[in-house]
């Protein structure tokens, strides 16, 4: 039964502080989905006029490991060109793998 006093005082706590955590989450969530609602828009609008986005620049040997089916090797040959982080230099690789049809 002495367990129950600091269990009650404690409870009120910890709802506030999920309440504020489902908040925080629900936040960016909306974030996410308005950006992602703001960037099928914009790619809508470069349709319609015509617009294509350019094609990054790749160092040979990026292109050749893509073309020889490597492309997690044409994704590190392509941080060490570029000193891209991950992400950014597996979306370039995968978008040169889709214009050149080899995706």
């Amino acid at each position: 039964m002495e367990w129950i006093v600091p269990f009650a005082a404690l409870l009120p706590l910890m709802l506030v502080v999920l309440v504020v955590a489902i908040g925080r989450r629900s936040a960016v969530d909306h974030r996410v989905h308005r950006l992602a609602a703001i960037e099928r828009k914009l790619d809508l609008i470069m349709a319609h006029l015509g617009i294509h986005e350019p094609e990054p620049d790749v160092p040979g040997m990026v292109l050749q490991e893509l073309l020889a089916g490597r492309k997690i090797q044409a994704i590190k040959e392509y941080r060490e060109a570029t000193g891209a982080g991950l992400k950014e230099a597996k979306d370039a690789v995968e978008l040169l793998a889709r214009q050149r049809g080899l995706g």
